[in-house]
Order: C-alpha cells, then structure tokens, then sequence
C-alpha cells in the first residue's frame, strides 16, 4: 500500500476529527484557526491524492484490512479525486475569507459553529471517496443535519423557516435513497459499488431494479435542487449566514450531482439506466427547466443572494444537461461545469457577502451607489458574473464550450440555442446589479460605506483569478474533466 493510499482517509478524519475539538476551544479566533488548518491540511492530501490517481489510476484503502465486499473502502479514482479538491480548495478559500462575516453574524457559540461547519465538510468528502452505498446515506445525513444546524445560525428569524423546509425537503431526498439502496441490497446482498454492479440483475429486466434506480434519481435530484425539485434551495441560500451560503452553494450540490454520476454509471451502468426508464429524456427535460425557471427568477429577484441561489439552479441545469446526452463528450462537459461553476459561485457570493458586510442588507436598494465606494468588491463581482455568463478568457466559457459542443457533437442543435438564451438571461442579471451599484446614485439617507481590509478581499481575488487562469490554462480542469467521465462512462458511451 502506498504513502498516499495510507493519507486518503485523513482527507475526511481530519475535518471529522478536528470538528469535535472546535467546540473545546474557547474564544473566537481559536476555533477558527483550527478550521481553517484541517481544511487547508485536507486540500493539500486531496491535491497529493489526484496527482497520485492522475499518474497511476485508482487507489483502494481498505478499512481494518478487511478486502470488500465484507470491509469498507474508499475507492478514488478521477472522478471523486476531482470533487475532492474542489470541495478542500475551496473551503480552505473560504475559511479564512469569511471570519469577520462569522463575526457579525454569529457573534456567540463560534466553536459549536465551526465544528459544523467541519462536520458538514467532512460529510460532504466521505460521500465523495467512500465506495459503500450505505456509508453514501450516512455520510449525507451527516452533512445535512450538520447544515440545517449552520443554516438556522442566520440572523434573520426567516433563517429557521428556511432550515425547518430543507430539513424537510433533504429528509424526504434522504428516505427516497434509502429506499433506492435497500432495493440493491435487498436484490445483491452487498453494499460495495463495484459487487452490486456484478451482481445487478441488469439483464433481466427486473420491475425492482427499475424502482430503485427511480427512488435513487428521485432522492437525489432533490439534493441537488433540479427542477421542479429546487424549492429548498433559495431559502436556505438567502438566510444563511454569509460563508454557509458561499461554501454550500460551491460544494454541496456538486457532490450531490456526483453521486447520481456515481449510481448512475458505476452501479447501474449506462447501458441499463438510460434504456430501463427514459432517464435520457427526462434529465434533459427537468435540465433545460432549470436553466429557464432558474434564470427568469433570478431576473425577477430584489434580493441579491436570492438571485444568486436562483442562479444556482439554472447552473445546475446546464451540469444535469451534459450528462443527458449520453456521451463521453457530454460528460466531460458536466464535470468541467461542476468544477468551475464551484470556482465562479464561491466568488459570487463571496463578493456578495461583503456588500451585504458593509451595505447591513440584501436589497437591491441597499447597494446602490456602493461601486464608487466598494471598488475592488464590486470588480470581483462582475468579473465572477462574466464566468457565470460564459465569456471569454474564463472558466465559465471553457464550460458552456464544451457543452456547446457535445450538444453538436450529440446532433441537438437546438440545445445551442437554449444554453445561449439562458446565458443572455444570465448576463442581463449579473449587469443589473452592476448597473445598480455603479451607475445608480448613493442615497442621502443610505450609510457610507468604505472598501474592506486587503485581508478580506485577497481570497475573493484568488477565486476570481482561478476563473481566469483556468479559463487559459485548461490542462487540469478538462484533464481532470476528461478523465473523470472516462472513469466513470468505462467505454460504455460513444
């Protein structure tokens, strides 16, 4: 076994670990720091990790050296080693970006916080590495209650209502992909990916198989707010405190997107998912939903963390979209998606929350005027928003590229039309609030407001310049892209 076979558990103990501790630690300043260096001592095993899996495949660790099916693993390979980074990069990102934001709004019980805040993270990664469908369940169920917890520590009232409905939204998701794994037990008698998918009666034409891959679809498109399946999401990103909604709209749908991935290509296998149910069609149908309905109300929104989590689920779309195209092409495009619009997010409301930092509101009157005064904010902002669109040199254009052309390359023209409407659309929101806080006068009666520290803005310019860096240098992001969808379509798709 190798070295860095050895840390790929540390990716998830640390932040499990050092969760627990935050709550021991007294003050403001300890709890966070603690935070901030198990994520940052994550990010730097996760990015050891992909470069291990990019120089020599996938690497297995079996818990107590017991061999699966009997014992538990964590299976890496490009695919969850991808989302990995993203999930430890950003946070480690954030982390420090965002204490005097915790600050303000959670002035008291940060240590309690901020062990949540690990324990959701830590959630989120052992999802991502464990090869277990039950530890799948487990590992989601941790992140979420931890969520909800981070959620309701909003300082607006409304912040429990909107935990209280995610609660209840993520425990139905939850119930839905726990009936989806029951069946797969139930018919193999095994919880290891890789045996249920020997074992799978795929052949066969099973009525049972073919209710638990709904259930699990279901349970998951919830988790990952598609349409019409999206109503938890708004609330829960408008009244979290400023990081919470930084960090989960950068990390927890994506890892929610990879793990259908994950049923859908490991365990099922394409060639059974997309002919036992019309599971093609309808990801395209509920996608192309999502990009509308996601756009149009988040032109409609006066709240601009509300437009952003509107936002949220048309980019959801365009990453459910790649993936019903069936192709390898398409794939890819997914998974560059996911990653970048990880990246573009994080600095959208990363920017976001220190308008909302100074300004004391999320109304759209609230920044008026703010451009002159918040220059390098509202710069970070538009830049981020010029990803979203989809413009050049960014990431977000080397995204809607390769969607683009893996929707040609699929024969579905028309998907070019679509993907380039909702990309207006996105570009009209983006330039309101631009066009508010730039060209629209400061009112009288508004409080001045002043730029934040450098210390404030330097993880907000790092996110900004990863959008264009990563928009010129593509060899990791559609490398890691590229050989995360060969990963998991294993030559099944054309």
């Amino acid at each position: 076994m190798s070295s860095i076979t050895e840390l790929m558990p540390f990716v998830v103990l640390i932040p499990l670990i050092a969760g627990p501790v935050c709550v021991l630690l007294p003050g403001r300043g300890l709890p966070w720091l603690l935070a901030t260096f198990a994520m940052t001592t994550a990010f730097i095993i996760a990015a050891l990790v992909l470069a291990a899996v990019f120089d020599g495949g996938t690497l297995r660790y079996a818990f107590g050296d017991w061999p699966p099916p009997v014992g538990i693993e964590y299976r890496v390979d490009a695919a969850n080693a991808f989302v990995a980074l993203l999930i430890t990069g950003v946070s480690a990102i954030l982390l420090p970006w965002g204490k005097p934001l915790v600050d303000d709004e959670v002035p008291e019980r940060q240590g309690s916080f901020y062990a949540l805040v690990l324990i959701a993270l830590a959630g989120l990664l052992g999802i991502t590495l464990t090869g277990d469908v039950f530890n799948v369940f487990v590992f989601l169920e941790i992140s979420s209650l931890a969520t909800y917890g981070l959620i309701a520590h909003g300082r607006d009232r409304r912040a429990l209502i909107a935990a209280f409905r995610y609660l209840i939204m993520g425990t139905v998701g939850a119930t839905f992909l726990l009936i989806g794994i029951a069946v797969l037990y139930i018919l193999t008698g095994s919880l290891n990916m890789l045996d249920i998918a020997e074992r799978l009666p795929v052949g066969e034409g099973s009525r049972a198989l073919d209710v638990g891959l709904g259930f699990i679809v279901v349970g998951l498109s919830i988790k990952l707010a598609l349409f019409p399946l999206h109503h938890w999401l708004p609330n829960a990103y408008t009244y979290a405190p400023s990081l919470i909604s930084a960090l989960i709209a950068a990390t927890a749908t994506k890892v929610a997107l990879y793990v259908l991935l994950r049923f859908i290509f490991d365990v099922f296998g394409p060639a059974y998912s997309f002919t036992a149910l019309p599971l093609a069609a309808g990801l395209m149908a509920l996608a192309i939903g999502s990009m509308f309905v996601g756009s149009w109300l988040a032109i409609l929104q006066s709240n601009l963390k509300r437009m952003l989590a509107y936002s949220s689920v048309a980019q959801v779309g365009y990453m459910v979209l790649g993936v019903s195209l069936t192709t390898v092409s398409g794939l890819t495009a997914s998974f560059l998606h996911l990653f970048n619009h990880g990246l573009m997010k994080a600095a959208l409301f990363a920017s976001a929350g220190l308008m909302v930092y100074r300004c004391g509101g999320m109304g759209m009157n609230d920044l008026r005027g703010i451009g002159r005064q918040m220059p390098w904010t509202l710069t970070a902002f538009a830049l981020a928003g010029v990803s979203l669109v989809g413009l050049p040199p960014t990431a977000g254009f080397i995204s809607k590229w390769y969607l683009l052309t893996a929707a040609v390359d699929a024969g579905q023209l028309w998907l070019v039309a679509l993907v380039l409407i909702t990309s207006l659309m996105a570009l009209f929101y983006i330039a309101r609030v631009v066009e508010i806080a730039w060209m629209q006068p400061r009112p009288d009666d508004a409080p001045a407001v002043e730029e934040v520290h450098w210390t404030l803005l330097l993880p907000v310019w790092v996110l900004v310049a990863a959008n264009f860096w990563f928009g010129i240098d593509t060899r990791l992001t559609v490398g890691g892209a590229t050989r995360a969808a060969e990963a998991l379509s294993s030559g099944a798709l054309p």
